[in-house]
């Protein structure tokens, strides 16, 4: 109980759409494609709602952590210990 009483006095609610939809920002439903054209698409969420399965991508993520700030068509590189992954942001969406 304590826990928990401590993470809801650090929570930020969320409770509007940004100003400018164009950018990836908490809450955006972002779709990556790489090289091959393969693409995925991803939720960024708070740490405490990430669910793989759902889509849902904690924001502390390393891959949420590259997205944020960036624009369509903006190049991502997540660096890993075995290389590079390159993705290309094809489209944001937020949805109320």
């Amino acid at each position: 109980m304590r826990f928990l009483t401590k993470r809801l006095e650090a929570l930020t609610v969320v409770d509007r759409l940004p100003d400018d939809k164009n950018k990836v920002f908490f809450g955006a439903w972002i779709t990556l494609a790489d090289d091959d054209d393969n693409e995925k698409t991803y939720r960024i969420v708070g740490p405490d709602e990430f669910d793989l399965s759902q889509q849902k991508l904690s924001m502390d993520s390393p891959l949420a952590k590259a997205m944020l700030g960036k624009r369509l068509d903006d190049e991502i590189i997540l660096k890993k210990p075995e290389g590079e992954d390159v993705f290309y942001i094809v489209k944001i969406e937020y949805k109320d």
